[in-house]
């Protein structure tokens, strides 16, 4: 509708997007629902919402408003015009600790807000798994709840008023007395009395329908009550004042264990009179093994408060004396506690997978019963799972009775689908007779509202629709919710997607080799679109740093299923919308570890560049950056380093290289090391394979450190150091070879080569060329991969030799070869042996010198854990041995910005440049004068060099360092 667009623009101060891309991105949310809207609009202020509607009306196009997008019932889809309040309608207008309440707009982070009342030690009460990006206006449309409902209630409870818009035009605030009423509710409710006052079951978390019972006089007849779980379908929140409650001083966390999840089912209403925050509970399914959690198969999070710790731990020790647990635990340290919490706030995405692998999902994700009832239920709803043969695993609320289950619903094929209905239905019927809700917390959407006349029955289903008239006449406002709703099987997003595999070059192994299924990780929870980094978390930094959906990787992921689905993004591997999408993805990796359902976006990238490019002109970086293992070795063979350096330290002539190169006019180009790693190394070790034979048969010590293209040609320092250190702890070190050994013979071919991780093309999408170059890496490594190695290879010895570790010093690489390698060469043995070798520097150290003490240090450390390292190799080893060094301080999380050829791209420095500003560079003007820089990765100590003018350095040469000082003081 091209007018309607352009009168939208016209009359609008906020953002109106109908190009494809904009309507992509919000085609679905966090449900098995999509619906294709015409446009999007993130209205500035009120004005423009009611503008928007005005224009909407005349045209009859439908109107959704969507907060952060992560409703798990459909609610947040629609067919018509989409208004996006989290771009600009996203603030506290107010906060006054005096009353304890907050004026807030719609698209406000919870996060955000609980900010503004921490200093005031107040804050909301309700907090959503989904806290650090779901908004008050989704919550206050959903009246969710979250873990602390047992202590402060739902949404609704803590909502004092609401301004909203009619779809009419009208200007409402809604609150007690019948405030803000539209024209005829007071009568339809009085007509009405005795069915509002029988027709409702008491239960703490009944929000299935609308809560009409909030209207009837003894409840002090509260239009802003009643208006919470209406899921936008009656008028459009522009504003609220919500209530502030005050924040214990201190918390203890009480885990019990119990045999199974009926156990701790039935125990949990035992504990409310103790006066618990929350009662939480989740079975071992949902639990990784490194978790130390208390003896059991299943656990309830209990926790208490108090003005001091000692009180609250006293409340906790007096829950688990209550409990009658199999084994407990009491946590008052506040680190502790948050890694417990994250376990329960990801299963929302953990979940998503049985422990088979299969696909699970939402649809019965959260039905509530009264909480005596739970243990029954439970029994009841797990044998119902079994009748169907289908399985899930429950968590969630159980001291409100509620159950946040995702179940391997089959929702690709007609049979699938059919029981899909069939089971909605059956549950339907048993959550009603035990005398529960149909939602408990995320409301009833599409997934549940064709269901509520099992669960209220037609007569106040009728009333409903009628309820609905009165506010919306012309079923403007999200139409096929709540009332007249669209079937609960109609409108999946599965069903446009092809149904065979598509041809990759990656393996997805997680995902049987499919990359529909690989898509079809990303369920919408929406960790990505977290607006701050929080601990050692990485993902998502282009959002944080754009703040557009587009370019989260829930964004991408739901771009790439429209390109699959190819009905609304129609020209494939080929459309320009995925790639300016993709364009903005660091390839971090940070969502495949911080991801709940390991979304590999930097996988994705990399396979979309590769088919996107294949058999064209691809952009000159990719030919510049993408193959600088090439261009460093021509200039190594040459020895032209002196030269290239002085030519790019003429201004005019590195300005003419970089817009040729396609690299950012802002950057600074690298130096070249006048000597290489390698040839350093042959200066130094001409007769060390003899030696290394020797002493790799005594000892079996001997390591082989990865020459990689940056610590080769442009850090050769950090190569010398990590050498020092590693003989120091008593290893010997090789080189990997530079020709191909064939047996015993003589080396062949002549050519020399070099290993290669094969990085720079694959995060340019040049997948043939990284293959070929692993391929050949590989080839030079054969004899070191032979399980064991067999030592006729090295003549004039006999027997077996212990398995070669391989050391990586740039955490890009290790992470490249431990992942990329066999997912790019799934067929080739080798690649998996070589991936399951690979050690970083660290890991090396504690493997084989676990008694070799570092030289102290104490002195505190600043810098950022390099991406690749947070999300595919881990750093504990790398803390221990900087505990071990005295070596005191946390590393920032986030990440650096620069990212490997994504920060030297033209287009890309103001990106890079927020992305380091977030966490990395403050933390290091923050630092203390004495504070040892580290910086593992060859990107981030560029990074820190181009925009703080700061060294960083290398943990193998901070320690080198201090070796030398301790020898030169001996």
């Amino acid at each position: 509708m091209p007018n309607l667009e352009a009168e939208l623009r016209t009359a609008l101060r906020g953002d109106v997007g109908f190009d494809t891309a904009s309507r992509a991105v919000v085609t679905m949310d966090a449900s098995n629902y999509r619906r294709i809207p015409l446009g999007v609009v993130a209205p500035r202020d009120d004005a423009d919402v009611a503008a928007a509607l005005e224009i909407c009306r005349e045209y009859g196009v439908p109107v959704v408003p969507r907060g952060g997008g992560t409703s798990i019932a459909g609610q947040a889809t629609g067919t018509g015009v989409v208004l996006d309040f989290t771009r600009h309608m996203n603030r506290v207008l107010d906060l006054d600790p005096a009353t304890r309440t907050a004026v807030v707009q719609p698209g406000l982070v919870l996060d955000r807000l609980q900010d503004a009342a921490a200093p005031h030690g107040l804050r909301f009460g309700p907090d959503p798994s989904t806290h650090s990006r779901c908004t008050l206006g989704g919550m206050i449309g959903n009246n969710s709840c979250g873990s602390h409902s047992v202590a402060w209630g739902t949404t609704a409870d803590n909502v004092r008023t609401l301004d909203v818009v009619t779809a009419r035009g009208a200007r409402l605030t809604l609150g007690p007395d019948w405030a803000g009423s539209p024209e005829g509710l007071r009568r339809l409710v009085d007509t009405e009395l005795a069915r509002l006052r029988t027709g409702f079951p008491e239960l703490p978390r009944r929000i299935s329908g609308y809560a009409l019972d909030s209207l009837l006089p003894e409840k002090g007849a509260d239009t802003a009550r009643a208006y919470c779980g209406s899921e936008g379908t009656l008028a459009i929140l522009t504003r609220a004042t919500v209530r502030l409650v005050e924040a214990p001083r201190a918390r203890a966390l009480a885990v019990l264990g119990y045999g199974d999840e009926g156990g701790a089912a039935e125990a949990a209403a035992g504990l409310l009179p103790y006066g618990p925050l929350t009662v939480e509970g989740m079975a071992a399914d949902l639990v990784p093994e490194s978790h130390a959690l208390p003896r059991g198969g299943a656990w309830l999070f209990v926790e208490t408060g108090g003005e001091t710790p000692e009180e609250a731990r006293v409340r906790g020790e007096a829950i688990v004396r209550a409990a009658d647990a199999v084994d407990a635990v009491v946590v008052t340290d506040p680190a502790e506690q948050r890694a417990l919490w994250r376990i329960r706030e990801d299963a929302s995405g953990t979940a998503t997978r049985t422990p088979d692998g299969r696909e699970a999902w939402p649809g019965w994700e959260d039905c509530a019963v009264p909480p005596a009832r739970l243990g029954a239920y439970l029994r009841d709803f797990r044998a119902l799972l079994a009748a169907h043969g289908l399985h899930g695993t429950p968590y969630g609320h159980f001291g409100d009775g509620c159950i946040h289950v995702r179940i391997d619903f089959d929702l690709l094929t007609g049979p699938g689908i059919a029981r899909f209905r069939r089971f909605s239905e059956e549950l339907a019927d048993l959550v009603t007779a035990h005398g529960g809700s149909l939602s408990g917390e995320h409301g009833d959407g599409q997934a549940r509202a064709e269901l509520l006349p099992r669960m209220y029955g037609e007569e106040m289903v009728a009333l409903f629709e009628r309820v609905k008239a009165l506010w919306d006449p012309d079923d403007l406002l999200n139409p096929g919710m709540l009332v007249r709703p669209a079937p609960l099987d109609a409108n999946l997003r599965f069903a446009p997607l092809p149904r065979e595999p598509v041809p990759v070059v990656f393996g997805y192994p997680a995902d049987g080799g499919d990359f529909s299924a690989a898509v079809r990780r990303c369920v919408g929870v929406a960790k990505c679109r977290t607006t701050t980094a929080s601990g050692p978390a990485v993902m998502c930094p282009s959002f944080r740093a754009t703040g557009e959906e587009a370019h989260s990787t829930r964004g991408r992921a739901r771009l790439l299923h429209e390109m699959l689905a190819g009905e609304l993004v129609t020209d494939g591997w080929r459309s320009t919308e995925v790639r300016d999408a993709l364009d903005l993805c660091l390839s971090c990796k940070g969502c495949r570890s911080d991801c709940p359902v390991g979304v590999d976006m930097a996988t994705y990238k990399a396979e979309f560049l590769h088919h996107h490019y294949e058999g064209r002109r691809r952009p000159a970086a990719h030919y510049s950056m993408g193959r600088l293992p090439q261009w460093l070795r021509w200039i190594a063979r040459t020895r032209t380093a002196p030269l290239v350096n002085s030519l790019a330290s003429v201004r005019p002539l590195a300005a003419l290289g970089k817009r040729i190169g396609g690299v950012a006019p802002e950057r600074g180009i690298p130096r070249v090391a006048a000597e290489t790693f390698s040839r350093w190394w042959k200066r130094r070790f001409r007769t060390e394979l003899k030696r290394a034979r020797s002493a790799w048969l005594r000892d079996g010590h001997l390591v082989v450190l990865w020459p990689d293209t940056f610590t080769e040609h442009l850090s050769p320092d950090v190569g010398k150091a990590a050498v020092r250190v590693l003989e120091a702890a008593g290893m010997t070190v090789l080189l990997p070879p530079a020709v191909r050994w064939k047996g015993g013979a003589a080396p062949w071919p002549a050519r020399r080569r070099k290993v290669c991780c094969g990085l720079t093309y694959v995060s340019t999408g040049q997948l043939e060329r990284a293959r070929q170059v692993l391929r050949e890496t590989l080839d030079l490594l054969d004899p070191y991969l032979l399980d064991p190695y067999p030592v006729e290879e090295l003549p004039g010895e006999e027997g077996d030799l212990p398995l070669l570790p391989f050391v990586v010093l740039e955490p890009s690489c290790a992470a490249a070869l431990r992942t990329d390698l066999p997912e790019l060469l799934p067929d080739d043995p080798r690649a998996a042996r070589l991936a399951a070798r690979v050690l970083t520097f660290a890991e090396a150290l504690e493997r084989y010198a676990p008694d070799w003490t570092p030289p102290r240090l104490d002195r505190p450390v600043v810098g950022q854990t390099h991406c690749h390292q947070h999300a595919v190799l881990g750093d504990t080893a790398d803390r221990r041995l900087r505990d071990a060094a005295g070596l005191s301080g946390e590393l920032s999380g986030g990440c650096c910005g620069l990212a490997g050829n994504f920060g030297f791209e033209q287009g890309h420095f103001e990106v890079s440049s927020a992305c380091a500003e977030e966490q990395l560079l403050p933390s290091v003007r923050q630092a203390p004068e004495d504070a040892v820089v580290l910086a593992d990765g060859f990107s981030c100590r560029t990074q820190l060099e181009q925009l703080a003018g700061v060294r960083g350095r290398h943990l193998a040469e901070v320690l080198a360092e201090a070796l030398d000082e301790e020898r030169d003081t001996k």
